[in-house]
């Protein structure tokens, strides 16, 4: 199974609750405690006020009764009790359900109303024995039960005289005589709560109304918090990814170029900018054919998917720039091309990749056939010098036969120095390698050039430092110093000036060969290390050959920089011996 790399950026966590939503969950439950708890004392204040209320009302009947027994009892005496006329008559208020007087020993002496027993009710005794009225509330049937002593004759503002106590005790149904005690009666009064208990039902149902819009705005509220958490959770994911393919696109080694439907660039790398030498911005919108009019990539038909066309282009200094091109088509997600993506891959290192290995190639063979050649040429050579000798020496009296015989014997000479170069090219010897110090060869090599660039009226400079030195073999980077500066000498005239330098950069070593000479064309240059190629009349074209094999095997390299009319600069690259110690402690 496949694994994915971690370097791809995955969603961010869903599950993690964020702190501003735990603040609301918290704020919300902290809020529907407190208004649970507020709502239970209101509702049990609302109820002790509504006791409170129906009691008072109760005690103001009460004292309403004593007051009309009292008026009674000072009028003059009817035929039916007072008392009980008092009570029919105040039953018939709505919010009086019942209305029942006792004695002490709780016989009924008036009431009215729908009386009912209940186990619960204290009895006239207790009552009695109270200095409290006693309160009911009779929830299945809604009524309000008070229970209290009622006594008309209690009154501090009147005289209850024997005629009023009489009267009290014939309305209370006991025998009026001397020395006889005022009577005990307790008073029942039941109150109608049904208004009442509707008043705080419509306070429940707004309770719980309130209970139901705190809650759906809560749920509302964590529903949209959720999911705004979850679209930054998503926007997050989504800049992340977007971040991780701009990295990719932008670190890609070849240029990529993206074109909407009508075939006008979208966006590009900077690869792209570097290859084509134009920015963004002045590309952008535009069509190929409008970027590049003189270029075969403005002419590709981009209908169809192309794979590895070569294609060529002029850069911003009018260098040619090999590419390949591939493009292939984008899609949505229902099919539908909304596009093309470009793919342009620099050519010019695998060519220069190419053309070294083709170098290589036509070495290999030449050296292979320099060697069957030089064989088969030195020994008649030897032959025809030796004849050229004896004719010499025959014809001192003939000068014009003298004059041949020098000229033949000069002339196998030549070709026999570029046979010794061609066998010395095919037969790579390998370099005995040791520690060089460069100061020091370099003074070595002065000592041998000097008196040729005198003899020329050219100056000679070398600057080396004490303590640069290179991994390599003495004799043959000596050989390609003798053969850069012959090539300097013969190239730069008399007053000119030569300059060889060393410098350390990073872990290679930059040995530098300047001249002031004529210089090299571009064509001049790409063939400059090819065996036989040579500029100069009595050259052999093997010296820059022999030493681009040399610096080869040192695993070094050459870099060139000319110009007709502005002389040569050619800086031989050698690694520097702290970078193979680096790598020998690596392995």
């Amino acid at each position: 199974m496949q694994k994915k790399s971690a370097i791809i950026p995955g969603p961010s966590p869903v599950r993690r609750i964020s702190k501003s939503a735990l603040a609301i969950i918290a704020g919300s439950l902290i809020l529907a405690v407190l208004l649970a708890v507020s709502t239970v004392r209101n509702f049990r204040k609302e109820e002790q006020l509504v006791n409170d209320l129906l009691l008072r009302e109760a005690l103001n009947l009460v004292r309403t009764f004593e007051a009309g027994a009292r008026t009674t009892m000072m009028s003059p005496p009817q035929n039916r009790n007072p008392l009980v006329m008092l009570v029919r008559e105040t039953v018939q208020e709505e919010s009086i359900s019942y209305i029942r007087i006792v004695d002490e020993n709780s016989r009924l002496i008036a009431g009215g109303g729908d009386w009912f027993e209940n186990e619960n009710r204290p009895s006239a005794a207790q009552v009695l024995a109270s200095d409290r009225p006693f309160t009911t509330r009779l929830k299945d049937r809604n009524i309000f039960e008070v229970a209290t002593i009622i006594n008309p004759l209690t009154c501090t503002e009147c005289s209850a005289g024997m005629t009023m106590r009489n009267r009290w005790r014939s309305a209370c149904n006991m025998n009026a005589g001397p020395g006889g005690g005022d009577p005990k009666t307790v008073i029942f009064i039941g109150l109608r709560t049904d208004e009442l208990n509707e008043a705080r039902h419509r306070d429940a149902h707004h309770a719980f109304i309130m209970y139901g819009i705190l809650f759906l705005v809560g749920t509302t509220g964590l529903y949209f918090l959720f999911f705004y958490q979850r679209m930054q959770v998503a926007r997050t994911t989504l800049s992340n990814m977007r971040l991780y393919t701009e990295n990719i696109i932008e670190s890609m080694p070849a240029g990529l170029i993206s074109l909407d439907v009508n075939g006008r660039v979208v966006s590009c790398n900077s690869c792209t900018e570097q290859l084509v030498g134009l920015s963004f911005p002045e590309m952008e919108g535009k069509r190929l054919d409008e970027i590049f009019p003189d270029s075969p990539l403005g002419g590709v038909d981009l209908r169809e998917p192309v794979l590895d066309l070569a294609v060529e282009l002029r850069d911003a200094d009018g260098n040619s720039v090999p590419l390949k091109l591939s493009s292939s088509l984008m899609r949505d997600h229902g099919g539908t091309v909304i596009g093309t993506v470009l793919i342009l891959r620099d050519m010019r290192e695998i060519r220069k990749m190419e053309q070294k290995l083709e170098r290589s190639r036509r070495l290999a063979a030449l050296g292979q056939m320099a060697t069957a050649v030089a064989h088969e040429i030195r020994n008649p050579l030897g032959t025809l010098r030796g004849f050229a000798q004896f004719c010499k020496s025959r014809a001192e009296a003939d000068p014009e036969t003298h004059q041949f015989a020098d000229l033949m014997m000069s002339e196998v000479d030549r070709l026999n120095q570029t046979i010794s170069g061609m066998l010395q090219f095919s037969r790579q010897r390998e370099p005995e390698m040791t520690t060089v110090n460069l100061h020091t060869l370099l003074d070595k090599t002065r000592v041998l050039m000097e008196s040729d660039f005198q003899s020329h009226g050219i100056t000679l400079a070398m600057n080396a430092p004490d303590d640069i030195e290179v991994e390599a073999d003495p004799d043959m980077l000596l050989q390609v110093l003798l053969n850069l500066l012959g090539n300097s000498l013969q190239a730069t005239p008399a007053g000119g000036e030569v300059m060889v330098s060393v410098a350390r950069a990073g872990d290679t070593v930059r040995l530098k060969v300047a001249d002031t000479g004529s210089g090299m064309s571009e064509a001049e240059r790409d063939k400059m290390f090819n065996p036989f190629f040579t500029t100069r009349k009595k050259g052999t074209g093997l010296g820059l050959a022999v030493c681009h094999q040399i610096i080869e095997q040192h695993d070094g390299h050459f870099e060139v920089e000319s110009a007709p009319g502005e002389g040569t600069t050619i800086t031989v690259v050698l690694q520097a011996p702290g970078k193979d110690r680096k790598e020998e402690d690596g392995e």
